[in-house]
């Protein structure tokens, strides 16, 4: 009996309970939980860095849950005529260095980033045909920011045209002024270049010139002079007088200069890469003006502008004299003879080069304005 006596006590002592220190004791309640009724249950405003919480112990939070609140940026983007833009590239980075986000706006223009690190942040817009455009923000804790409309612009057209010559075109370019050389005013003078720096001829250059030199009218009149002085002097008697003597005549000496000149200006050297022309000097003194030009008869520049031994011409010249076995009497033809006609021709090569040291610029017509001489190097 004595649970049941203290139980009906305690019931009585409920009962008897002063109604005035029950509502005083559910206000001073209302009021001690107000800052936690406040605050909306597992949000990030309970979470802090302090032990306390208003007097009481803190709620403690484990650590893989405290993380920083973050926040939202979204926006639209259009065009200058106000049409929405989709698909344009947004990077978003942040001051920090930290790791930079991108997305693509949607087809209504509109775009979101979630999650935003609260801070200062950069945002770069990138579509091709506009212009790059570039904004910046900052974002807080738990905020959703909407950035005012973006509007991109066409990017402007712009046209850069660079012109460069390449080294083909260069040579070409000096072979027309060449071309237009000749001494007292007609008789081709194309095989010198009074251009030290001159870029080397390509193969099918070397193979134009030649063809040039070989039909030029004056070509054919200096073959005839020389067939009529031939007959007259009656040399090559094989040939005999007379027309067809003449025509003998005339057949060997243009083709003596036709074969001789694509042997040893086109074919040797496009295959030793040396330069067929003689480089005018023009500088120095007269002694070596004339020791460069006697030189050159046996050294010439090859393709890579550096000095050599001139394989073309000594070759050439005995190919080319071969050939002329073919059609000589027989009486003219032989080993001998050849290497003969050779020793011949270079002497020869070495007598023009000192008339286009000290003579032939002079008395040229259609000389380059541009024609500065200078050191060429020497062989």
């Amino acid at each position: 009996m004595a649970p049941l006596s203290a139980t009906a006590m305690h019931c009585e002592r409920i009962v008897k309970f002063p109604r005035q220190r029950i509502l005083g004791m559910f206000l001073a309640f209302l009021l001690a939980s107000g800052p936690l009724l406040g605050q909306p249950l597992g949000r990030p405003g309970l979470r802090g860095k302090s032990d306390t919480l208003l007097g009481s112990p803190a709620l403690k939070i484990p650590a893989e849950e405290q993380n920083e609140a973050t926040g939202i940026v979204r926006g639209t983007i259009s065009d200058a005529t106000g049409v929405m833009v989709a698909g344009a590239r947004l990077i978003l980075t942040h001051d920090d260095h930290s790791p930079a986000r991108d997305t693509l706006s949607a087809e209504d223009g509109s775009f979101v980033f979630i999650e935003v690190k609260p801070g200062p942040f950069s945002l770069q817009i990138e579509l091709a045909g506009f212009a790059p455009k570039q904004i910046s923000g900052t974002v807080h804790p738990g905020e959703t920011l909407v950035l005012p409309p973006i509007t991109l612009t066409i990017q402007a057209a712009s046209t850069q045209v660079r012109v460069e010559l390449t080294e083909e075109e260069i040579a070409q370019e000096q072979i027309r002024d060449q071309e237009k050389q000749r001494v007292i005013g007609f008789i081709p003078n194309f095989y010198v270049s009074y251009v030290p720096d001159a870029a080397p001829l390509r193969p099918k250059q070397k193979f134009r010139l030649a063809y040039k030199t070989s039909l030029d009218p004056v070509t054919f009149l200096f073959a005839g002079l020389q067939a009529g002085v031939e007959q007259a002097t009656d040399q090559y008697t094989g040939y005999g007088q007379g027309a067809s003597g003449y025509a003998k005549r005339f057949g060997a000496a243009y083709a003596d200069f036709a074969i001789g000149t694509f042997v040893s200006n086109a074919v040797f050297p496009s295959v030793f890469k040396q330069d067929p022309r003689y480089f005018y000097k023009g500088t120095g003194s007269p002694g070596s003006r004339a020791r460069y030009a006697v030189k050159s008869s046996v050294f010439c520049r090859g393709d890579d502008r550096q000095w050599q031994f001139c394989y073309s011409v000594i070759v050439g010249s005995l190919v080319a004299g071969a050939i002329s076995n073919a059609y000589y009497p027989d009486s003219d033809r032989g080993v001998g003879l050849v290497f003969k006609n050779a020793a011949l021709g270079i002497a020869a090569t070495a007598g023009v080069n000192l008339l286009q040291e000290f003579l032939l610029k002079k008395i040229s017509k259609g000389v380059p304005d541009n024609s500065n001489t200078g050191s060429n190097g020497s062989p």
